[in-house]
């Protein structure tokens, strides 16, 4: 996309945010996201899976299902010269991740392209997607299986929650193509769907990290952060965890940290 088409969306986003879109802000503020104001909207999942990637200066990452980019700008912003791309499948969410990435000064970072979990190799390539070339891959696949659960009357919501076609075994899939050896996968899911999480990843990854999201002392956990390692040969490991809430209802320390001031979620020490 060249700079005047990238302004012409600036200035078209910014005549409608009031009407179609909110101006949130994440991680303290540091980062100003647009987001359609009805759907679909980004929360404390996208910023938990980002602050767990163990990504380094230089690594190339990329997010599949980056909807509007709040995830993968919150790992651009955590970690200085990481570069950051995004598959999103909804045309109108690629063009506001790239405002997004405009608006935070992340452009030479953090690239957004339109495709899906279920393309053919040459056309990842034909998209600057190489397969086994990246360090990084992560996502947070749609939750619920439309066979079982009602359709959002939004359709952009319904495509973000609802798998509609695209199975959990084709995000693992896609991710274990893109991602180089020892690279490292990571998803956020829900807590109930560990089970067919960790069989559609055990083909294809090692060293299996499980780290539950709990709400609440003492309360189940409602979400899990899973990542592996493609090539390696290490048993899976259960980790602690992190207890989002404290008693009073405020996020504990640690998520505090995290949420507001870009702290890293590193699953193998003890929160």
């Amino acid at each position: 996309m060249n700079e005047a088409s990238e302004s012409t969306i600036g200035a078209d986003l910014a005549g409608s945010i009031d009407a179609a879109h909110t101006d949130d802000g994440f991680l303290g503020s540091r980062l100003q996201m647009l987001q359609p104001a009805k759907g679909y909207r980004a929360g404390i999942d996208a910023v938990l899976l980002a602050a767990s990637i163990p990504a380094r200066k230089g690594e190339r990452v990329l997010e599949a299902g980056s909807g509007v980019g709040v995830a993968s700008l919150c790992l651009a912003t955590r970690v200085p010269g990481v570069d950051v791309c995004g598959l999103e499948l909804q045309e109108d969410l690629v063009r506001l991740a790239r405002e997004n990435a405009r608006r935070n000064a992340l452009q030479t970072r953090a690239t957004f392209v339109e495709g899906n979990v279920g393309m053919q190799v040459r056309d990842l390539v034909t998209q600057g997607l190489e397969p086994q070339s990246w360090d990084h891959v992560f996502a947070n696949p749609p939750f619920y299986d439309p066979s079982s659960n009602s359709s959002s009357p939004d359709a952009s919501k319904a495509q973000s929650h609802l798998t509609l076609g695209s199975e959990l075994g084709d995000w693992v899939r896609f991710a274990c193509t893109i991602v180089r050896p020892k690279g490292t996968v990571s998803f956020i899911h829900r807590a109930d769907a560990l089970g067919d999480l960790l069989s559609s990843i055990r083909a294809h990854l090692g060293g299996i990290e499980v780290f539950p999201l709990w709400p609440a002392l003492g309360k189940p956990a409602s979400r899990v952060i899973l990542r592996g390692t493609r090539g390696s040969r290490a048993p899976l490991t259960l980790r602690p965890g992190l207890v989002l809430h404290d008693r009073d209802g405020r996020f504990s320390e640690k998520a505090d940290s995290i949420l507001r001031h870009a702290a890293p979620l590193l699953l193998d020490q003890p929160t």
